[in-house]
């Protein structure tokens, strides 16, 4: 069977340990996006499967209709398949399999390195120092500073404790559910949503975009925040309504933003406005990207391949499509 690996940026698919146990099948990798559907689909021409990898593509109809016949099985990272068209591919006959969770210490470890990185200058320095220079900044350290965990998940409870562990006030804020785990955990639960975005000095969020979390950080919650204030969003861009951050940034509320995930990505050639502001650290989207991360992750996608082979096809997002089988 030959198999088409899509969005691999780094080519890490056929690096991992899980991947040995398709070395009886011929593996594509294309490790750039394809944002046209003719050209996606053309990627994928003689291929039975295709390995996908969270969101990195969208599969709306015209991109499930420009799929080769030879496609009968998309293997998702993830137990997400929101960005793909369920319907149009049962109507194609292609199954599509998704399962298993990623590694939160992953997401949380970069969260701090961002937080860190933003309150100690460690992009200007770091960056100064390649060019001969000698401490061009002064930092701010943390320690009873007040951290804002929103929402109080697997990544925001690892976020929280490690806040807590550097000595600062930790305050949460969510829906009921968040905020009662935050409570049973110790962790302080801010008075309202407008006490929680203007008492932090750092606000992390972490949340699932669907469709009852877009959109749900407002221009208004941004401007409650304070100009001495930083924002750091590790989890999906859209969770922040549109245009808000960076409008939010040229009025200094916040002051700064450690900004790792954006709407349409990749961003290439510094195209999003936030990758040329000087008040934004930002990252490609690295939260979940480690080996780790990949293993974990690629060993579902590899076990679903290895089940639609044997002919019973596992954690079928569209159930529907086995009865065109």
């Amino acid at each position: 069977m030959k198999i088409a690996v899509i969005d691999d940026y780094q080519d890490a698919f056929r690096k991992t340990q899980c991947a040995r146990k398709l070395s009886a099948h011929e593996i594509v990798t294309y490790t750039s996006s394809e944002k046209d559907p003719v050209k996606f689909g053309a990627r994928a021409e003689g291929c039975e499967a295709i390995v996908l990898t969270q969101q990195r593509s969208f599969l709306p109809r015209a991109f499930v209709q420009a799929l080769p016949a030879s496609v009968k099985l998309l293997a998702q990272t993830g137990r997400g398949a929101a960005h793909i068209d369920l319907a149009a591919c049962t109507e194609r006959g292609i199954i599509v399999s998704a399962s298993g969770g990623g590694n939160s210490s992953a997401t949380a470890e970069l969260t701090w390195a961002l937080i860190l990185a933003s309150v100690r200058n460690l992009h200007t320095e770091i960056n100064n120092m390649q060019q001969g220079r000698w401490q061009t900044t002064a930092g701010i350290g943390i320690q009873g500073k007040t951290l804002g965990v929103y929402a109080f998940g697997k990544i925001g409870a690892i976020v929280a404790r490690v806040g807590q562990a550097f000595g600062m006030r930790v305050m949460c804020w969510g829906r009921e559910g968040s905020t009662t785990r935050a409570r049973e955990a110790g962790f302080e639960v801010a008075a309202s949503r407008e006490a929680f975005f203007a008492k932090a000095d750092i606000v992390t969020i972490h949340l699932p975009l669907n469709k009852d979390t877009r959109g749900l950080i407002t221009a208004a919650d941004l401007a409650q925040m304070k100009p001495t204030s930083r924002l750091v969003n590790t989890s999906r861009a859209p969770l922040i309504a549109e245009g808000a951050l960076v409008d939010a940034l040229k009025k200094g509320r916040p002051g700064f933003a450690a900004i790792d995930v954006y709407e349409s990505e990749p961003v290439l050639n510094r195209e999003h406005p936030l990758v040329s502001m000087p008040n934004v650290i930002c990252t490609p989207h690295l939260g979940y990207v480690t080996w780790e991360t990949y293993e974990l992750y690629y060993s579902e996608v590899v076990n679903n391949i290895l089940a639609y082979l044997t002919g019973t096809p596992a954690h079928v997002m569209n159930p529907e499509v086995l009865k065109k089988q």
